[in-house]
């Protein structure tokens, strides 16, 4: 009985434990629910739009990866390098970018293992730590610059309606302090010799021109440029046809995480008592109240929540962002980094973490007090 216990019980906590955010915003729509009771209102609380957009970014960046494009594309630009000092800001910035384009999840998820690779291969496993720490950092930070970068900006840019040019516009000047620190950081790293190994990859000139085209529409769809009703029949379609398993691999919890936390959001909208409260604070200061929310309960929860009380969507979109340093949980994709180290270095998880906390705390004072002198002048 006990054995049995075990093997349904097992799977279920570590369920939980891999998708907590998702488990609490369950917890978070069911509580509200018996305070607000279901009814008609609740049909607007979801944004279709964001959801769609977010499933086919994911979607269509899950088929590339399987057919290793990011991969390629990542070791074509390392082997450019020969010192560590290279290799490791060549990680860190291809990381950077590649959050601006597939979102940060999706860029941590493709490109630690590369770190991985090089690292070991090249004998600098001493500088693990490190090089994911600022992997992680680039990846939170670099996607705030475009609106599929993080989950958080699809949110915020749909419901808002940000023009694209002046969604730019708000976060380049955090984005170009995040590029500066960021590359101070690995400059001091060693500049001693290293060499990559070759590994060729060799992709399928079909597929990849296929799931490029699929790419293009799921940015366009984003920008506004398509109906997301559009994507969301086509890009399926060409999924069932090329890689069925892309399909498979979405996120489904992070999906099913906004619909929880719309719910949410939306409920707490409608107690008078929190609506004065959360208006009251976010009109005192949008930026540190909503950096401060992310710290406990993440990012893209917190944008959903406090887009409820506040139209000051400046403020919200850059605290929301750089919000995703500081604490473990202030991203989601900072338990991703946190997971992917631990697989390789199990008995060296506090020194991560020591790690992770000084360059993310680092990270927030200057990138918080850099925003603050910047909007008080």
């Amino acid at each position: 009985m006990e054995c049995c216990k075990t093997a349904v019980l097992r799977p279920v906590a570590d369920f939980i434990k891999k998708n907590t955010v998702m488990v609490v915003a369950l917890g978070a729509a069911v509580i509200t629910s018996f305070i607000v009771r279901p009814d008609a209102q609740y049909l607007t609380y979801f944004d279709l739009r964001t959801l769609t957009c977010l499933f086919c970014v994911l979607a269509i960046v899950g088929a590339l990866r399987d057919i290793d494009f990011f991969y390629m594309l990542a070791r074509r630009i390392v082997k450019c390098f020969r010192s560590t000092r290279l290799c490791i800001l060549a990680l860190v910035y291809i990381t950077f970018i590649g959050s601006m384009l597939i979102a940060n999840d999706m860029a941590l998820l493709t490109f630690l293992p590369l770190g991985y690779f090089v690292l070991t291969a090249a004998h600098r496993e001493k500088y693990m730590a490190f090089t994911f720490v600022m992997q992680n950092i680039a990846a939170n930070l670099g996607g705030m610059l475009t609106p599929f970068g993080n989950p958080q900006n699809l949110y915020l840019y749909s419901k808002f309606d940000i023009p694209t040019g002046e969604f730019v516009r708000i976060m380049a000047p955090p984005f170009a302090v995040a590029v500066l620190l960021i590359t101070v950081c690995c400059m001091f790293v060693k500049s001693d010799p290293v060499a990559v190994p070759d590994e060729p990859v060799r992709l399928d000139a079909k597929r990849t021109g296929v799931y490029l085209a699929a790419f293009a529409l799921a940015i366009a769809i984003v920008f506004r440029g398509v109906p997301y009703w559009i994507g969301l029949v086509v890009i399926p379609a060409v999924l069932l046809v090329y890689d069925r398993k892309a399909l498979k691999t979405v996120d489904y919890p992070l999906l099913l995480t906004f619909v929880f936390f719309f719910i949410f959001a939306g409920n707490m909208s409608r107690i008078p008592a929190v609506s004065r409260l959360f208006s009251g604070l976010l009109s005192r200061n949008t930026l540190v109240f909503s950096v401060i929310s992310c710290q406990f309960i993440s990012n893209v929860p917190s944008s959903i929540l406090l887009s409820q009380f506040t139209s000051n969507y400046p403020a919200l979109l850059v605290g929301v962002n750089i919000g995703g340093t500081g604490t473990l949980i202030a991203s989601l994709a900072s338990l991703i980094t946190f997971r992917e180290y631990c697989r390789h270095n199990p008995t060296r998880k506090l020194y991560y973490l020591g790690v992770f906390s000084a360059f993310n705390f680092g990270f927030l004072a200057v990138l918080t007090v850099f925003m603050l002198i910047k909007n008080a002048g």
